[in-house]
């Protein structure tokens, strides 16, 4: 594990730590408030990741990513050990922003992603020299752009989500996504289904609830408020 804590060009990137870990039965961790986005590839062996209300079992070749403010827990399998590469954000990243990325398992080969942090695990042993360091840093973010802004490069989908997230309360309707989208129904269904992986209604309520988690976590409003602020009756 490096942290930002020992390594200033993972602050510079808003990135709280990044790890390789090797774990086996009984490893297993629960988070019930990240505050910052948290992403994990895959490397070898098999394991069980809880996202998104559901559980997976997570093999080599694929990537999860939790947003801020959700439950999310994962753990071994008997029998089997499980090699894992992860990049967590902070709060201040822009991966961390409420609404950004929604939760997601994707395929992914993770092995450079792995030996980049090994590399900056390496110097940070050493010498620690910050502008190697750095140059560890940005292979890192590189990769993690590269998992991620395919999730975020269907336009009708960034705009029509947007437009949602500032206005929450509306009693959407699926006509209405759909004319956001300046697409039929029946499309914006398959363009949601092969960006996000979910359904325009349930993406919907994705982003009520994160919205709803980030506020709860936040402020002092009470449930109430917040329900009817992210557009539930209760």
């Amino acid at each position: 594990v490096v942290r930002a804590e020992q390594c200033d060009a993972l602050a510079a990137r808003h990135i709280a730590h990044v790890a390789v870990v090797d774990a086996a039965l009984p490893y297993t961790i629960v988070r019930t408030h990240l505050s910052g986005a948290f992403m994990q590839v895959c490397l070898s062996g098999e394991g069980r990741t809880l996202l998104d209300g559901r559980w997976y079992t997570h093999r080599p070749g694929a990537v999860s990513f939790a947003p801020a403010h959700v439950l999310h827990a994962f753990h071994c399998v008997p029998g089997k050990r499980w090699r894992l590469a992860w990049v967590r954000f902070t709060p201040a990243s822009v991966r961390s922003v409420d609404g950004a990325m929604a939760p997601t398992i994707s395929p992914f080969d993770g092995r450079v992603l792995e030996h980049a942090i090994l590399g900056l695990a390496s110097e940070m042993e050493g010498m620690a020299d910050p502008g190697t360091c750095g140059v560890w840093v940005d292979v890192i973010e590189r990769y993690v752009a590269r998992i991620l802004e395919p999730l975020q490069r269907e336009p009708r989908l960034v705009a029509l989500w947007n437009a949602v997230q500032a206005d929450l309360a509306r009693d959407w309707t699926l006509a209405d996504l759909a004319t956001l989208a300046n697409t039929s129904e029946e499309h914006l269904r398959r363009l949601c289904q092969k960006s996000l992986g979910r359904s325009p209604g349930k993406q919907l309520a994705t982003l009520r609830i994160a919205h709803a988690a980030h506020l709860l976590a936040t402020t002092a409003d009470k449930v109430e408020s917040i329900a009817r602020a992210v557009g539930y009756a209760n």
